[in-house]
């Protein structure tokens, strides 16, 4: 039996204020839709290094190039920001061995900080950009920055960010399929949460892999 939803159900209480009405909706858990979760890294005016936990995110494809739609870029944080003066940053893909470190990015966050390096990650020089990669990360694809869009009509606190891959690094154990893989416990880390909207129970930790069925 189908439901139909308007509004938010009764049952979803915030975890955070703001997690349902502010920074996310009542829908995107209600929903349940995965988003691969990665790092977005940049150098900061100041040279420091800049890393942005990013989820909501989806990537296509156009005249031979991939880009990567950033489905949800606070216009107070300090990604937007290095993103207009360089114009260019690394997308940068953890295992979920990972997913300590890249979350605590969040944390460490201020002007003056090295970012990755105070989350407990090394960083290493992009190869075709003038921003760092995450070495630890088994995925890092290089990209210019190519447009800006407000997330919804008069609304500057968010934005839509669209970056153009120029140069991918993987690592050979992760990119073939018979050694660890991309896929399953070891490989893409993709942000979850979905919640039952009858009892407001959520399924998981946030955190989901993905399974290849043939």
């Amino acid at each position: 039996m189908k439901k139909e939803f308007a509004q938010r159900p009764e049952t979803f209480t915030e975890q955070w204020p703001g997690e349902l009405t502010g920074h996310g909706s009542w829908a995107g858990p209600l929903v349940g839709m995965p988003s691969p979760l990665f790092v977005v890294t940049s150098y900061k005016s100041n040279g420091k290094q800049n890393a942005c936990f990013q989820s909501r995110s989806v990537f296509t494809e156009n005249n031979g190039e991939l880009y990567c739609l950033l489905g949800w870029v606070p216009a107070w944080n300090h990604m937007l920001t290095s993103l207009r003066e360089t114009s260019c940053c690394v997308l940068n893909f953890p295992a979920r061995d990972l997913m300590d470190k890249c979350w605590k990015t969040i944390e460490v966050n201020q002007f003056e900080t090295d970012e990755i390096t105070a989350a407990g990650l090394t960083a290493e020089p992009a190869t075709s950009i003038n921003a760092p990669r995450i070495a630890e990360c088994f995925l890092n694809i290089e990209c210019e920055f190519v447009w800006e869009r407000e997330l919804a009509p008069g609304d500057s606190s968010c934005a839509v960010v669209c970056v153009k891959a120029l140069r991918v690094c993987m690592d050979s154990d992760y990119y073939d399929e018979n050694k660890t893989g991309r896929y399953g416990k070891t490989g893409f880390v993709y942000s979850s949460g979905a919640r039952n909207p009858d009892t407001g129970e959520i399924y998981d930790g946030g955190f989901a892999g993905m399974e290849i069925y043939q």
